[in-house]
């Protein structure tokens, strides 16, 4: 079975907005490349599917734009190339190399980790925090960015059970990110 991992960044005090922790570097963008081939394909909500699409996906020209800097295309040639689940009931079709997931979402990713392959990755705020009520993301990573946003949406907002994790990797980077990886302990409280 594939199992799912929830990355994303997130600030001292809980924000998970894109834009709150530090700008990306050589060195995280070498860990966020790392963690997407760690995966056959992402999953994405609407929101982050969009986002991450207008980013990172290879311009028609198929030159990557000026202002992406050598180090930052490893990854975008990589989230390019990787298999996208997309889950939305409000887009009509996806390209990009993605296709769409409907119906009963807890049944869906059933299916998908059912499959063959090293794992299925996702981000953003709102697909994760379902996902997670469900009981169905098998590893978290946090990258603990080394701010205090005061605003924005914070990491799972709205758990309707406590989870408890267990730490199995951590990484520091020399700019104070610390890479935490958890996996569910399996207690509830």
């Amino acid at each position: 079975m594939r199992p799912i991992r929830y990355s994303i960044n997130v600030t001292l005090d809980g924000c998970v907005h894109h834009e709150a922790g530090l700008p990306p570097d050589e060195e995280s963008m070498r860990y966020w490349t790392a963690e997407m081939e760690r995966a056959d394909a992402q999953l994405f909500g609407r929101v982050t599917y969009e986002m991450m699409e207008s980013a990172w996906r290879r311009p028609a020209t198929g030159a990557w734009p000026d202002w992406m800097r050598a180090w930052e295309i490893p990854f975008a040639e990589a989230i390019d190339r990787t298999k996208k689940y997309v889950v939305s009931s409000t887009l009509s079709g996806v390209d990009w190399n993605a296709e769409l997931v409907r119906g009963d979402l807890g049944q869906a990713v059933q299916r998908l980790k059912q499959e063959p392959g090293e794992g299925l990755s996702v981000g953003g705020v709102t697909l994760p925090l379902a996902l997670a009520d469900l009981g169905l993301i098998d590893e978290y990573v946090f990258v603990v960015q080394p701010v205090l946003a005061g605003h924005g949406p914070t990491l799972l907002a709205g758990l309707r059970e406590r989870m408890q994790l267990e730490l199995v990797d951590r990484h520091e980077f020399r700019s104070g990110v610390v890479a935490q990886r958890y996996r569910p302990s399996g207690a509830t409280a």
